[in-house]
């Protein structure tokens, strides 16, 4: 067992007291098995502990003439490469220095990076520098806890996968399935027997189907990647994720990797993972950043509030942000108000904000009782548009990798401060950006103690608003 940490790359936190500023608000009118590690409890140790450095730590000397390509070297074909290129990925980011010679050379890899750090094009790599797509079969797998996060993955993959210049190589393209929740399993199955692709992006239960009914086989897998790994393991899937990780294919003949920007005693699921062999012996935990678990650029804040009057504090907060491009991040509805009748406040909140808000073009929702075309519809469309507002539950914290985010609103307190990280890693995503952004609170004066205590877990510093 070993973990590798990158060096401190950002300046330290600081740890002084909350600031005060002025700001002046308008006058408004209307578990599973015990013996495994569970991730559905309250991380009350998140603090990263010390890093292990292993006997032959593998790293990449920090230098302004290291690049995507010299690291990737001969593992990955020369086309991907220059598409790679083509889309803007040059320089790598901190993980991508410290993990893909690991994975270059076989490990398997628990990538511990923060939100937007580049662990996807990490594991990409790794699966064009392995497979082989003049064999029709599926070679790699990459499993996903939401639909979201699984259309964003298979759009990389497939903007990558661009078929060969003529000439260049004999060789055929890189087919990329993206079997999802909701998707036409019908057309799958088409897809499947006619000629298995070489990647499949998939969530737990659609993925299950399909094995179950034999319509997918995994005897030629070369790399598993099991995205989010805490969210799986805390959901309610978890027994299937074991059984994809000790039933339907085999730690010796395949490369594993876990990846998550949250993974809680991270020492204990290091050793969870080879002693249920999920991975090999040899398995290594690559913590980049651990010092600093949120990104550097983000501005943290909180205004306390009324309970009766948190929809005209966050109107005026937007007024006075001016923001372009915001998500605004709102609480499950009770099971309470549900039966109850209550129109869900996500609904509320959207309204509200459509007759009283009139600094952006797009005002949207996202949410889990969404059907699936109406959760694409909504994305597809942020995507389009230069300014938009998204009213969102956690279904958005995970996954959704909307690069012009620079304001995030917590209109409800997450339950955890994992989740907390997770919703802060939606802006700040633009690689090598200077561009300070902002997490704003709007929190009751009683759940203040709350806040504290995700500061303290997160080490960063939450300034308040004077109203």
């Amino acid at each position: 067992m070993a973990t590798l940490s990158a060096p401190l790359l950002l300046p330290p936190i600081h740890t002084s007291k909350s600031r005060h500023t002025q700001l002046t608000f308008q006058s408004l009118n209307p578990s599973p098995n015990p013996r495994i590690f569970s991730f559905n409890s309250f991380v009350s140790n998140f603090a990263p502990l010390p890093a292990v450095l292993s006997s032959s730590s593998v790293t990449v000397e920090p230098g302004s003439d290291v690049t995507l390509r010299r690291i990737c070297g001969t593992h990955v074909p020369d086309h991907i490469l220059c598409r790679m290129e083509e889309l803007g990925y040059v320089a790598p980011t901190p993980v991508q220095r410290q993990a893909l010679p690991a994975l270059f050379s076989g490990r398997d890899c628990i990538l511990h990076a923060q939100t937007g750090s580049g662990k996807t094009l990490t594991y990409l790599l790794l699966i064009f520098a392995v497979v082989k797509t003049q064999r029709s079969a599926v070679q790699a797998l990459i499993v996903v806890p939401t639909r979201e996060l699984g259309m964003q993955v298979t759009r990389v993959a497939r903007m990558l996968a661009a078929k060969p210049k003529e000439g260049e190589v004999e060789q055929k393209a890189c087919t990329v399935m993206a079997l999802l929740d909701g998707g036409m399993l019908t057309r799958h199955k088409s897809w499947l027997k006619a000629e298995p692709p070489t990647i499949v992006v998939a969530t737990i239960g659609s993925l299950c189907h399909m094995l179950e009914k034999r319509l997918i086989k995994l005897e030629s897998m070369r790399v598993l990647v099991i995205d989010e790994v805490d969210f799986m393991f805390g959901s309610k899937e978890v027994s299937s994720l074991r059984k994809l990780l000790t039933s339907y294919s085999s730690i010796n003949s395949r490369q594993t990797v876990f990846a998550s920007a949250s993974i809680p005693q991270h020492r204990r699921f290091l050793h969870d993972c080879i002693q249920q062999k999920w991975t090999k012996n040899d398995a290594i935990h690559i913590h980049v950043n651990p010092v600093q678990p949120m990104p550097s650029c983000l501005h943290h804040r909180f205004v306390i509030s009324g309970k009766n009057r948190r929809h005209e504090t966050l109107l005026s907060l937007l007024q006075s942000d001016e923001m372009q491009s915001g998500i605004i991040f709102v609480g499950e509805q009770s099971e309470k108000s549900k039966k109850a009748g209550n129109a869900p406040p996500t609904t509320l909140l959207v309204d509200f904000l459509k007759a009283s808000y009139q600094g952006c073009s797009d005002i949207l929702l996202l949410e889990e009782d969404m059907n699936f075309n109406s959760r694409a519809a909504s994305l597809s469309e942020l995507r389009q548009g230069s300014s938009y507002l998204l009213v969102s539950t956690d279904i958005a914290a995970r996954g959704v990798d909307l690069p012009d985010t620079t304001h995030i609103y917590n209109f409800d307190l997450p339950r955890t401060a994992v989740d907390y990280l997770h919703r802060a890693g939606r802006t700040g995503r633009k690689p090598f950006s200077d561009k300070k952004c902002t997490v704003t609170n709007i929190i009751m004066s009683e759940e203040q103690f709350v806040l504290q205590k995700y500061e303290n877990e997160l080490m960063f510093n939450c300034e308040e608003l004077i109203v």
